[in-house]
């Protein structure tokens, strides 16, 4: 089973938001964005993992310490398809886009989640802080992120930032796209 750590660092919230995920010292990925949330953060690490690490074939664990991430892929995302992208209240849920990615990602997957209290010397958990937290640190200065040496040949190239789609959220609205 392949064992990663994925995570997400917002220096104001929303503000200058970076996302990492770790296994080991060859096979880590970060990016970010100029705004976003700590939930986008930590939602975009799970999606980059999965998606450099579809067709390998092995089973996946995530140590993750968001339990909003956890409870979002294992709890409510069952029940939001099902209400057409809903909370239960019918409220749009947060994040969308990055939650119907995840989704899909995770079909014909074999994945699990594993919750970690951040901050408390995992050592994947703590390797994915502090990538996601230097991304969202390069993004504040202006800089590009370190991207990392990804999963395997051709998964470093990608882009570190997520292009904009749809049109653009209120002024007042966190968003991952500036």
């Amino acid at each position: 089973m392949l064992v990663a750590a994925a995570d997400g660092s917002s220096l104001r919230n929303p503000g200058p938001a970076g996302w990492a995920w770790y296994i080991d010292p060859t096979h880590w990925a970060a990016g970010g964005w100029p705004r976003g949330t700590n939930n986008q953060g930590e939602l975009m690490a799970v999606l980059d993992l999965l998606r450099q690490t579809h067709g390998q074939g092995e089973a996946l664990r995530i140590v993750c310490d968001s339990r909003y991430v956890i409870d979002s892929c294992t709890k409510w995302m069952a029940a939001w398809k099902r209400r057409g992208w809903r909370k239960a209240d019918n409220k749009p849920i947060l994040n969308l886009e990055l939650v119907q990615a995840i989704d899909q990602a995770l079909q014909g997957r074999t994945v699990q989640f594993e919750w970690v209290k951040g901050h408390a010397g995992h050592p994947l958990n703590e390797q994915a802080d502090y990538h996601a937290r230097a991304a969202a640190e390069a993004f504040q200065l202006g800089l590009a992120p370190d991207v990392g040496p990804g999963f395997g040949p051709g998964t470093a190239a990608r882009s570190a930032v997520v292009a904009p789609s749809g049109p653009p959220p209120a002024p007042d609205q966190p968003t991952l796209f500036g």
